[in-house]
């Protein structure tokens, strides 16, 4: 049996919890839009998991990359480069004080994150159904 569908369902489980990562601070960022919690704490919220939902996109392109899945590594590439600008240029923490000027930006900034993971899971979804009938 080739482990093909072991590595689609481990990238399977990373990009669920990289979309949970993304739509919790959605949520955070939604909750301080209709004033239901304090800047503060919703900052303090969304700067706790950024960090690493970093280290998980990175986690999953270098796992594409080391199973040999070239396109999918190359898919997952251009969010990879995306966060690791935002984290050279220290953009990638929400500032208490600015939170409100810059809401708008940071949740279209998540929800291009969720659209361009949604279409990761889908395809990693496909290939592992693909590779299990493909073993049978």
């Amino acid at each position: 049996m080739d482990s093909s569908p072991f590595v689609w369902l481990i990238a399977f489980f990373i990009l669920l919890g990289l979309l949970g990562l993304l739509v919790y601070q959605l949520m955070c960022l939604a909750d301080l839009e209709f004033d239901y919690i304090n800047p503060y704490d919703s900052a303090t919220r969304i700067n706790a998991v950024v960090v690493p939902e970093y280290v998980l996109q990175g986690i999953l392109s270098l796992f594409f990359l080391l199973s040999g899945h070239w396109a999918m590594a190359l898919l997952s590439l251009p969010l990879l480069c995306y966060d690791a600008s935002l984290y050279q240029r220290r953009r990638h923490l929400v500032d208490v004080t600015e939170i409100f000027n810059h809401l708008n930006l940071e949740k279209k900034r998540r929800l291009v994150k969720v659209v361009v993971l949604v279409i990761l899971l889908f395809l990693s979804l496909f290939w592992m159904i693909w590779s299990m009938l493909e073993d049978e």
